[in-house]
This record gives structure tokens, sequence and C-alpha cells, in this order.
């Protein structure tokens, strides 16, 4: 038996504007991104003269959806356009990209029409922050929709019965696993010690898969006259929000506390094991997690992975790794805290790629708005019906 294309669909409660689209999620490759295609089909006769617009936007929300001050709502648009679908502007032909759009217009009929959109080189990637236990409503988020709608033109009010939404990520996987072998190393230097303090901490790769084991190499050589003790390990997920100024959060996601101890004129060589996963996080406000769709679950969020080129442009969330090592160097003169950083990637593996699938073998998959309990979304909140 063929595998089955699955074609996500969302129809509008008036009927007027049903939307086809073949993904919802579209890799950012850092050369370029997935574009953002589909296909509408139209009801002229629930339209009545109206026309009909699809919308592409990347919005960054950092307050509930119903919550405003002096009439400021807690979201910006980082990315916003709209196109004209019907009456078409353009030929078919023109507008059409892809080879499923091309499959879905044979399948759907005269009134099918496609839309395509391309993301700029200087968005962020879905990403969200934890919600506290006791908060409520949308979450602080980087969020990316298409959007139906009918009207005389555009900038009219969108009526939500002839209106439709659907929640879209921008994600990224690993690139090739490269060579790079991350580590650093330093000396430290102490009052009244002839010799150093000589310390090494190294990962075995530069890129890590969500759920995998994260082993870290530690080498410390004391000739230092002081005793190395309290040793930890900390992977530490660095979350910079950029709107309109930036601000930078820090927060240990996994931590190895040791008894070990290095006393002047020894040395340790030793392996470490972290486990940076959500699931030892659930209730911790702040975190940046990957963007989520039908209130599946989710991860930590991946590592950003940005052109040196656009960074400066960049708005939004951004994640990055580190994992620190952490111990205090005591002697008769006092104690300090001597510490060393690496940073790593935290990231998916990039999926094999999929074949094709033949017309015949595209199955449709409805969309419809669902409430979970416990939980507050709002209108254009979605999720599919059980297949």
């Amino acid at each position: 038996m063929s595998p089955k294309h699955v074609v996500f669909k969302k129809v509008s409660r008036d009927k007027s504007v049903t939307v086809y689209m073949a993904k919802r999620d579209f890799v950012d490759h850092c050369d370029f991104v997935d574009p953002v295609d589909g296909v509408i089909v139209v009801d002229p006769v629930q339209l009545k003269g109206k026309k009909v617009y699809v919308m592409l936007s990347c919005t960054f929300r950092y307050g509930r959806q119903d919550m405003d001050v002096m009439g400021v709502a807690f979201r910006r648009d980082l990315f916003l356009v709209t196109r004209q679908v019907y009456p078409e502007l353009q030929d078919k032909e023109k507008l059409t990209h892809t080879k499923i759009q091309q499959k879905l217009l044979r399948k759907l009929g005269n009134n099918a029409f496609p839309f395509f959109f391309e993301f700029p080189d200087n968005l962020p990637c879905s990403i969200a922050l934890q919600p506290g236990p006791s908060d409520v409503g949308k979450k602080c988020a980087v969020e990316f929709e298409v959007k139906a709608f009918c009207g005389e033109n555009q900038d009219e009010k969108i009526d939500k019965q002839s209106s439709v939404h659907l929640t879209i990520r921008k994600i990224q996987f690993s690139a090739e696993d490269s060579k790079l072998v991350p580590s650093a190393e330093t000396t430290f230097e102490f009052l009244m010690s002839e010799k150093p303090l000589h310390v090494k901490l190294s990962l075995p790769k530069e890129t890590f898969y969500h759920g995998e084991p994260l082993k870290a190499d530690v080498e410390i050589t004391n000739s230092s006259s002081r005793n190395i003790k309290d040793i930890s390990l900390s992977v530490e997920q660095v979350t910079h929000v950029i709107l309109y100024s930036s601000d930078k959060y820090v927060k240990s996601v996994a931590k190895e506390e040791t008894s070990d101890s290095v006393p002047s004129g020894t040395s340790l060589k030793k392996e470490y094991t972290l486990h940076p996963l959500l699931a030892y996080n659930k209730d911790r406000r702040g975190l940046a997690l990957d963007g989520r769709l039908k209130h599946e679950d989710t991860n930590l969020a991946s590592s950003s992975i940005v052109k040196q080129e656009v960074l400066k442009e960049v708005q939004g969330i951004l994640v990055s790794y580190k994992v620190v090592l952490r111990m205090v160097a005591s002697g008769t003169v006092g104690s300090s805290e001597v510490s060393l950083e690496v940073p790593f990637r935290l990231m998916h593996p990039k999926p094999e790629p999929g074949k094709d699938s033949e017309p015949d073998d595209m199955v449709f998959e409805e969309f419809k708005r669902a409430y979970l309990k416990g939980m507050v979304y709002g209108d254009d909140d979605e999720s599919p019906t059980d297949a």
C-alpha cells in the first residue's frame, strides 16, 4: 500500500473560503527557507462579490492577546505580507510553483487558486517562552500564521465568519555534522601560589540532538597551593529577546553537582553526563521552547542559527547553549570560584528526504477548533480532528 500524502484543510465558518496546505513546518536551511505554498478554494455565491486575500505573518507576542495598555497591544508584527487570490490578478500557471499545488488544482477544480510566499532571511524560528504554573492565556512567543479572508479590500476589518487561520512553524534542523570538537582550557594563578591551576573542558562534538545525553570531559591539573572542591557542571540556555532593546536571560536546564575534589599537587580526568531535557524543567517559567502545533508535546528550544550578515537585523527570540564548569579553589587566604564554558548546539537531526506522492495518494485532514481543559486559547487556535 503506497504512503498517503496528508494535506491539511481548514474551512471558514460560512464555507466561503477553504485553505489547503501540504505542510505546516517550513525549514530554514540558513541559505534559504522553504517557501509557503498552498491552494484556496472559494465559493463565489457565498462571497457575494467580495475579494479573497491570503496573508503570511510573523508576530512577536509578549502578552496575552486580550491585554492592552492605553490601546497598545502586547504584540508586534515582525513580518506581514498580503496578496489577493481571487479574483486572480495573474494566470494560475504563473502562481503555481510546486508539484503539490499542481495536484491540488487538478483535484479541486476551477474555483481553486494557488498562493505562494517566500520568507525573508532575517526572521527568527518559532519559539515560545514557557509560562509559569499560574500563568493563563497565550505565552510570550514568536508565531507564524497563514490567514485567508474575504472583503471589499485588504484593509477592512476581518470577519471571523469568512476567515481561516492556520498556525505554521519555521524550524531548523542540524546542519551536516562538523568535525569541530568544542573545547576550552585556561590557567589560573593565585596569590601566594608559585604554580598555577590548569583546567580543560571539552565535548565530543558540536551538535547534540534533543533527548541525547551530553557527555563532557574535564581535566584538572592542580599544581597550585589551593585545594579544588565543589566541582559542578551545568547546561545553560541563553535566550536573547530582541525587540525595542536586547535582553538576555540565562537559565540552567541540567546540572551535575559532584563531591569530587582535587587537592593541591594532584590531578583529575573524568567524563560527566548531563541530560538537558524539558521533562526535568516542566515548571520553569521563562524557558525557551520550540514552537508547537496542535497542542502536541514540545522540547527545549533548538539552537538558533543565523547568517552573520543578517544577525543585526533579526528581532524576536534567539537561543544558544553552553556547558559551564565551576569549582571552588580554597586556600589559607580565602576561596575563589573558577569557571570555564564551552558553547554547543542542541537541535533536531535532519530527517530523511521523503518521496513525492502521486495525486491519488493525497488524503485531506480536517482541522477544527478544540479546547483543552484548563487552558485558554484565542479564536485562531485549532487542532486536527481524530484521524
